[in-house]
Protein backbone atom coordinates (compact mmCIF):
# COMPACT_ATOMS: atom_id res chain seq x y z
CA UNK A 1 0.00 0.00 0.00
CA UNK A 2 2.96 2.38 0.35
CA UNK A 3 3.58 2.23 -3.12
CA UNK A 4 0.10 4.02 -3.66
CA UNK A 5 0.61 6.58 -1.10
CA UNK A 6 3.52 7.41 -2.64
CA UNK A 7 2.12 8.20 -5.88
CA UNK A 8 -1.10 10.35 -4.34
CA UNK A 9 -1.06 13.49 -5.68
CA UNK A 10 -1.61 15.26 -2.32
CA UNK A 11 -0.29 14.90 0.75
CA UNK A 12 -0.78 12.20 3.51
CA UNK A 13 -0.45 11.08 7.24
CA UNK A 14 -0.52 8.41 9.83
CA UNK A 15 -0.92 7.77 13.21
CA UNK A 16 0.09 3.87 14.02
CA UNK A 17 -0.45 2.11 17.19
CA UNK A 18 -3.98 3.78 18.76
CA UNK A 19 -5.26 1.82 21.24
CA UNK A 20 -8.69 1.50 19.63
CA UNK A 21 -10.29 -1.15 17.43
CA UNK A 22 -10.27 -0.51 14.01
CA UNK A 23 -13.76 -1.41 13.35
CA UNK A 24 -14.75 1.63 15.48
CA UNK A 25 -12.04 3.40 13.59
CA UNK A 26 -13.67 2.46 10.17
CA UNK A 27 -17.39 3.43 11.18
CA UNK A 28 -15.57 6.91 11.22
CA UNK A 29 -13.34 7.02 8.21
CA UNK A 30 -16.39 6.25 6.13
CA UNK A 31 -18.33 9.32 6.96
CA UNK A 32 -15.79 11.76 6.18
CA UNK A 33 -14.05 9.94 2.79
CA UNK A 34 -14.53 12.33 -0.41
CA UNK A 35 -15.71 15.52 1.72
CA UNK A 36 -13.66 18.78 1.92
CA UNK A 37 -10.97 19.48 4.79
CA UNK A 38 -13.54 21.99 6.69
CA UNK A 39 -16.83 19.22 6.05
CA UNK A 40 -14.78 16.77 7.88
CA UNK A 41 -13.48 18.35 10.73
CA UNK A 42 -17.04 19.98 11.31
CA UNK A 43 -18.37 16.48 11.13
CA UNK A 44 -15.70 15.28 13.39
CA UNK A 45 -16.51 18.07 16.34
CA UNK A 46 -19.83 16.29 16.45
CA UNK A 47 -19.88 13.06 16.17
CA UNK A 48 -20.45 11.28 19.45
CA UNK A 49 -17.28 8.48 19.19
CA UNK A 50 -14.37 8.59 20.61
CA UNK A 51 -12.49 7.94 17.86
CA UNK A 52 -12.83 11.07 16.11
CA UNK A 53 -9.83 12.62 18.78
CA UNK A 54 -6.86 10.58 17.02
CA UNK A 55 -8.73 11.19 13.18
CA UNK A 56 -8.77 14.66 13.97
CA UNK A 57 -5.24 14.97 15.00
CA UNK A 58 -4.05 12.55 11.78
CA UNK A 59 -6.48 15.13 9.07
CA UNK A 60 -4.61 18.08 10.90
CA UNK A 61 -1.49 16.24 10.28
CA UNK A 62 -2.24 15.66 6.68
CA UNK A 63 -3.18 19.16 6.04
CA UNK A 64 0.00 20.44 7.44
CA UNK A 65 2.10 18.18 5.11
CA UNK A 66 -0.19 19.22 2.27
CA UNK A 67 0.41 22.90 2.51
CA UNK A 68 4.32 22.79 3.48
CA UNK A 69 5.64 20.15 1.47
CA UNK A 70 3.27 20.51 -1.66
CA UNK A 71 1.90 24.30 -1.01
CA UNK A 72 -1.43 23.10 -1.63
CA UNK A 73 -4.07 25.81 -0.30
CA UNK A 74 -5.93 24.36 2.46
CA UNK A 75 -9.55 25.25 1.31
CA UNK A 76 -9.39 23.74 -1.67
CA UNK A 77 -7.98 20.20 0.27
CA UNK A 78 -10.61 16.46 -0.08
CA UNK A 79 -10.22 13.66 2.48
CA UNK A 80 -9.11 11.27 -0.85
CA UNK A 81 -8.01 8.11 1.11
CA UNK A 82 -9.28 7.11 4.38
CA UNK A 83 -8.69 3.78 5.91
CA UNK A 84 -7.59 2.28 9.44
CA UNK A 85 -5.64 -0.97 9.06
CA UNK A 86 -5.33 -3.47 12.62
CA UNK A 87 -2.01 -3.44 14.66
CA UNK A 88 -0.64 -5.91 17.11
CA UNK A 89 -3.07 -6.72 19.51
CA UNK A 90 -1.91 -6.11 23.07
CA UNK A 91 -2.57 -9.35 25.18
CA UNK A 92 -3.77 -9.22 28.82
CA UNK A 93 -5.07 -12.08 31.22
CA UNK A 94 -7.82 -12.06 33.62
CA UNK A 95 -7.83 -14.35 36.31
CA UNK A 96 -11.37 -16.65 36.47
CA UNK A 97 -12.63 -19.35 39.00
CA UNK A 98 -10.53 -22.19 40.44
CA UNK A 99 -7.13 -20.69 39.05
CA UNK A 100 -7.82 -20.61 35.28
CA UNK A 101 -7.11 -17.23 32.99
CA UNK A 102 -8.98 -15.89 30.23
CA UNK A 103 -6.84 -13.92 27.95
CA UNK A 104 -8.16 -10.32 26.85
CA UNK A 105 -7.36 -8.62 23.80
CA UNK A 106 -6.80 -4.89 23.56
CA UNK A 107 -6.85 -3.94 19.75
CA UNK A 108 -4.65 -1.48 18.64
CA UNK A 109 -5.16 0.20 15.03
CA UNK A 110 -3.06 2.52 12.31
CA UNK A 111 -5.13 5.60 10.70
CA UNK A 112 -4.41 6.62 7.34
CA UNK A 113 -5.68 9.91 5.74
CA UNK A 114 -4.44 11.37 2.59
CA UNK A 115 -5.90 14.97 1.38
CA UNK A 116 -5.64 16.08 -2.26
CA UNK A 117 -6.78 19.29 -4.16
CA UNK A 118 -10.15 19.43 -4.86
CA UNK A 119 -11.21 18.21 -8.96
CA UNK A 120 -12.81 21.05 -10.92
CA UNK A 121 -16.06 18.15 -11.94
CA UNK A 122 -17.18 18.37 -8.01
Amino acid sequence: MSKNLRELEGAFATARFVRMSPRKVRRVLDQIRGRSYRDALILLEFMPYRSCEPIVKVLRSAVANAEHNKGFDKTELVVSLAYADAGPSLRRFRPRAQGRAYQIRKPTCHITIGVGPSTADE
